[in-house]
């Protein structure tokens, strides 16, 4: 370990969050601007009610993006985060196989693991608010 670059882990789970959150809200927001075109999709991909867990996971996306990019409840939302996308790998691209499949979902899923043991660092909400889980 290179002990000086410690003083900066707070600027990369800053950017870590930043990007993470980025990723979800850009995904998220055209789910939530036509929650029926959600619902008939994610019927289309087996998952009942589709009605139900469509715009849930429209809003999680949307919400729990701008909660990452603020660092507002940054445990919780990685880990809601963490469960949708292994959801996703089982139920969706891990039939494609790693390579075009889920090679960015296992991205996705090591970065929340880091979010989630690390929490969001001292440049976030939930710093300043005390509302880290550990």
């Amino acid at each position: 370990m290179i002990q000086p670059f410690f003083v900066f882990s707070d600027w990369g789970l800053l950017a870590l969050r930043f990007v993470l959150g980025l990723i979800m809200l850009r995904h998220g927001w055209p789910k939530v601007k036509d929650l029926k075109s959600t619902a008939s999709l994610f019927e289309a991909m087996g998952f009942k009610p589709a009605k139900f867990w469509g715009p849930l996971v429209a809003f999680l996306e949307f919400v729990g993006g701008i909660a990452l990019i603020l660092g507002v409840f940054t445990q919780i939302f990685a880990i809601l985060f963490f469960i949708e996308f292994v959801v996703a790998v089982l139920k969706v691209t891990g039939k494609k196989g790693l390579m075009g499949g889920y090679e960015f979902d296992l991205l996705i899923l090591a970065a929340l693991l880091a979010l989630i043991v690390l929490g969001g660092g001292s440049f976030g909400a939930d710093s300043f608010f005390g509302l880290l889980l550990y």
